[in-house]
């Protein structure tokens, strides 16, 4: 009977040694101390200035102060739902624009890839709203799906063309379509790639809707902005910003654990495990032909 050992490196690094786990287990220790020590630092200063003072904190317990903020939340789940969709929907039509066979259409969709992303989200977002004369909530979705259309298009051409080549090849040699190929090869290929870009463009538009209140959309850092500067509930810069960034840090997590169970659910998927194209049997049909 063989016992099977470990092996003592890999091909790509050694196994740290006793000296080296010393040294991190200190370098560890090390960053956790200086970090909470930035933290106590931080929390001695609000201390000192009265940042957790009951009085300031009394406001929020307000009927008024509770309906405003949710009402600013809902507005910012809202736009941000909206400019999501139609940012995927516009970043797919011009990634198949940048992946057409036809030079116009290519070179069309590459001008407006190259435009949209260079612009800034603000300045689209205050051209939408003044010099078009749009609503708020219009105007800023209008320019997030812009801006991040733009650039998603550019990771699904990029995921698109990160397949291996032969599978490209071999559906082609099956007599598949370029719309068939696409749709049925290379796509459930890329998805698994694409999706922690698409998530992470995804939390920068959720974090670029407080650009609303620049141009008075009563999103969640517009109603966080009324309560500070309302001078009858005497509640400080602080303790709003306290409030209201962690829900957007929070929000921003739950999208990504979003991605991540999302990508742990499509590698359990056998639809999307080692999608390849295989030799067809004698006389069957190809998805979509006739």
């Amino acid at each position: 009977m063989t016992t099977r050992t470990e092996p003592s490196a890999t091909a790509l690094h050694d196994i740290p040694g006793p000296v080296t786990r010393r040294r991190h287990r200190i370098y560890s220790v090390a960053s956790t101390v200086l970090i909470l020590a930035v933290i106590g630092w931080v929390v001695f200063l609000l201390l000192d200035t009265g940042q957790f003072a009951a009085a300031k904190w009394t406001p929020f317990a307000y009927k008024g102060i509770q309906e405003l903020l949710l009402r600013g939340l809902g507005n910012t789940l809202k736009a941000f739902g909206y400019a999501a969709v139609l940012s995927l929907v516009l970043g797919a039509v011009l990634a198949v624009g940048r992946l057409s066979d036809h030079r116009i259409v290519r070179w069309i969709a590459a001008v407006l890839v190259e435009f949209f992303r260079a612009m800034p989200v603000l300045v689209m977002i205050f051209f939408v709203f003044v010099a078009l004369r749009v609503q708020p909530l219009p105007a800023l979705v209008a320019g997030l799906t812009l801006y991040n259309g733009s650039v998603l298009a550019e990771v699904f051409r990029t995921g698109i063309n990160s397949v291996d080549r032969g599978q490209r090849e071999a559906a082609y040699a099956l007599g598949m379509r370029k719309t068939q190929v696409t749709t049925y090869v290379l796509a459930p290929q890329a998805v698994r790639a694409m999706l922690p870009t698409i998530i992470s463009q995804l939390v920068v538009a959720l974090k670029d809707t407080s650009l609303g209140y620049l141009i008075t959309y009563e999103e969640f850092l517009h109603a966080g902005k009324l309560i500070a500067s309302n001078l009858d509930y005497d509640l400080p810069f602080i303790p709003v910003v306290m409030v209201i960034s962690p829900i957007y840090i929070g929000m921003c997590m739950l999208l990504s654990w979003f991605a991540t169970w999302v990508a742990r659910q499509e590698r359990r998927s056998p639809k999307t495990k080692a999608v390849e194209v295989a030799p067809a049997e004698p006389g069957t049909l190809l998805p979509g032909a006739r």
